[in-house]
């Protein structure tokens, strides 16, 4: 996939090899190992759904090399000067990078009652992890947008330099809630300090994006807020997700005003589970990520293989602890539902 022209209001990126040796290979070979992680997690969850041991699939493979770096500049933390982020069901490599780990997601695949996202309540990929600001995951579409409002307004009237991150899909833009926060975030009286992301990968559900979308880019949304970048960029590179990310969270931080950045990225595996969830012929970055460091004699091929050995090793064994926990039990059916427990007018025992 080519990189996109970039929005007017935003300036070129560097070069792609001189941001490569920019980055060296210590950071490189982090974030490679991370969107292997990403990548592994969710190819074993796909396995899952088919085999039965789960009952829905929905992802991200193919935009680890833009939510990996995501992840790594997020500010983590809880409360109003920490970051919040409002993500959607494609963000496994986003809080990967903050320090997830692979083995809850199986557990929420799996809807054991160690699921420490929804203790069994919600289908996958589908986060809640309050000591890092990351908001519950909603299944409906780009409601997200919407919430990341509210915590825009607390951080705009907060001294800090934290900033409200929401992302969603192409196909979302054309909800009214995607719009509200453009909107919102823009008015003259209190500008908020958030960062929409749109994650283009040409696709809603089953349908064309180029059949829908009248706008050249998504990111032109940001043309009729004066103040407001907009930016489109190759989110299958690397380096250029980096330095757009870099731009991005610095102009926010500092600025206290909204900033959309779209990052055009491939769907590997379909929609979801409900589309098949089979491999697609569309550019994998992970493999776009090896081959450039390989060319500038920042890793050997030894030192990949070594690391989807590890991780698939370590994926194996969280696989095999979690297939040996239990399901939730029936009375806990109504716990951690209501803020000040059960109302009366409900059942005290579970079930239907």
């Amino acid at each position: 996939m080519a990189p996109m022209p970039t929005a007017k209001s935003a300036p070129k990126p560097a070069a792609s090899g001189d941001a490569y040796k920019k980055l060296g290979a210590a950071k490189l070979l982090k974030i490679h190992e991370l969107m292997v992680r990403a990548r592994l997690l969710e190819e074993r969850l796909i396995k899952m759904s088919k085999g039965g041991d789960g009952f829905f699939w929905i992802g991200g493979p193919g935009e680890e090399a833009f939510n990996v770096p995501l992840g790594l500049q997020v500010k983590k933390g809880h409360g109003v000067n920490f970051d919040f982020l409002h993500l959607h069901y494609r963000s496994a490599a986003i809080v990967l990078s903050m320090g997830a780990k692979p083995i809850d997601s199986l557990r929420q695949m799996r809807s054991v009652a160690t699921d420490v996202y929804s203790k069994g309540r919600n289908f996958v990929n589908h986060y809640a992890i309050p000591e890092h600001n990351v908001v519950p995951v909603s299944p409906t579409i780009e409601t997200q947008y919407a919430t990341a409002i509210g915590t825009g307004i607390a951080q705009a009237r907060a001294k800090t330099d934290a900033i409200t991150i929401v992302n969603g899909g192409d196909a979302g833009t054309a909800e009214g809630d995607f719009h509200s926060c453009l909107v919102w975030s823009n008015r003259p009286v209190r500008p908020l300090p958030v960062l929409m992301i749109v994650v283009n990968n040409g696709w809603g559900i089953s349908t064309k994006g180029e059949t829908q979308h009248g706008e050249k880019n998504i990111s032109d949304w940001a043309k009729p807020f004066p103040d407001m970048p907009g930016r489109t960029i190759d989110g299958n590179d690397v380096a250029e997700s980096w330095a757009a990310l870099e731009e991005a969270f610095a102009y926010v931080r500092k600025n206290r005003k909204p900033y959309l950045l779209e990052a055009r990225c491939s769907r590997l595996y379909g929609h979801s589970s409900s589309s098949g969830a089979n491999r697609l012929a569309e550019p994998d970055c992970i493999e776009i990520l090896e081959k450039k460091m390989i060319e500038r004699g920042l890793a050997k091929a030894p030192d990949f293989k070594k690391v989807w050995e590890r991780e698939a090793a370590e994926l194996d064994a969280a696989h095999k602890q979690v297939k040996a926990e239990p399901f939730p039990e029936t009375k806990t059916v109504w716990e951690d539902v209501f803020a000040d427990g059960l109302p009366p007018s409900y059942p005290t025992k579970g079930g239907s």
